[in-house]
């Protein structure tokens, strides 16, 4: 199947999804009677598991139930996803997804699964930004100077991300085209790993969310360049926005949400979604978002959610094609 037909078939089944859920009967009274899973598709300790561990703690107090985080990780989030995408329609398994599931079928021409026709959108939780780091041995003080050595150095500088098609891959790979650097991508098997190197000093620089790099950074394990930001960030004041470091058009953030298997009956997921919008208001829950580096997303319905990730889908498509982007 090409990426075009592919990219149809997904934009169709996205628009598609909260009305299919509409036909099906409500069966939500009682609803949750047992416990509930919820699958994240990367590691522990990764942001998408943090803001689970988080929705679950909030989820078993209003429900009185069981909510159990389900790490699931392995090529580049499919695995955790495609046992979302088989599991039983009831309301009982969800998963975390978030944006690179909208470059997969554009960046790999087949997933195991179909990225929107599989799901029905809940709700989209939180942003995310990303902050531009390099370990001490790179003499780089600034994203400019990074930009300068990397241009002295065609091809001698890498940079290291979770895997092909993971965030940090993206961003990296913006950050390659509109500074027009010759960079290497280095994709380990997830972002942990991805860490270790970098403070290794076996890649050059990695883009990592806030929740990650800042605690490195306060440390002096690593030395931050730029945020991803449009402004600058609480966390880190002191550091300049890609724009202001001479690259402008470069504010990018990543999204994280929740998803349900298709055909799940829209009454559960419309108490899932009034749920999760009441979680994600909390000034308790608010603040914590803010300490790890994330910003609560504003209050949506799943057909909002689902206009989010058809957008994206489009964005990240054309971004493969313009580029020529493949999988290392």
């Amino acid at each position: 199947m090409s990426i075009m037909i592919q990219r149809r078939r997904i934009l169709g089944a996205l628009g598609a999804a909260p009305l299919a859920a509409a036909t099906l009967p409500a069966w939500a009274q009682g609803y949750p009677a047992r416990p509930i899973r919820i699958v994240v598709p990367l590691p522990p300790g990764s942001p998408p598991d943090v803001l689970a561990r988080l929705v679950a703690e909030r989820l078993q107090d209003a429900w009185k139930q069981p909510v159990i985080v389900d790490n699931r990780p392995g090529a580049t989030g499919m695995i955790g996803m495609d046992a979302v995408a088989k599991a039983v329609p009831d309301g009982y398994t969800v998963g975390v997804m978030f944006l690179t599931h909208t470059v997969l079928p554009a960046l790999f021409g087949k997933v195991p699964y179909d990225t929107s026709a599989d799901f029905v959108p809940i709700a989209n939780l939180v942003w995310l930004y990303n902050v531009l780091v390099v370990p001490p041995s790179v003499p780089a003080r600034s994203a400019k100077e990074l930009v300068e050595l990397a241009r002295a150095q065609p091809g001698k500088l890498s940079y290291g991300s979770g895997g092909n098609g993971s965030p940090a891959h993206l961003i990296g790979e913006s950050f390659r085209q509109l500074a027009k650097v010759d960079m290497l991508h280095v994709p380990f098997k997830g972002p942990s790993e991805a860490v270790q190197a970098l403070l290794g000093g076996y890649v050059s620089a990695m883009f990592a969310t806030t929740s990650v790099a800042v605690p490195l950074v306060n440390a002096g394990k690593l030395r931050a360049m730029a945020v991803t930001s449009p402004a600058r960030l609480a966390a880190l004041p002191s550091v300049p926005t890609m724009a202001e470091s001479g690259i402008p058009g470069f504010d990018l953030k990543e999204w994280e949400g929740i998803v349900a298997p298709a055909g799940t009956p829209r009454d559960i997921i419309a108490k899932w979604n009034e749920e999760l919008t009441r979680i994600m208001q909390l000034p308790q829950i608010r603040e914590k978002l803010s300490e790890l580096g994330m910003e609560a997303a504003p209050p949506n319905s799943p057909d909002q959610f689902s206009t989010l990730m058809r957008a994206e889908l489009q964005r990240w498509t054309q971004f493969v094609k313009t580029t020529g982007l493949k999988t290392d």
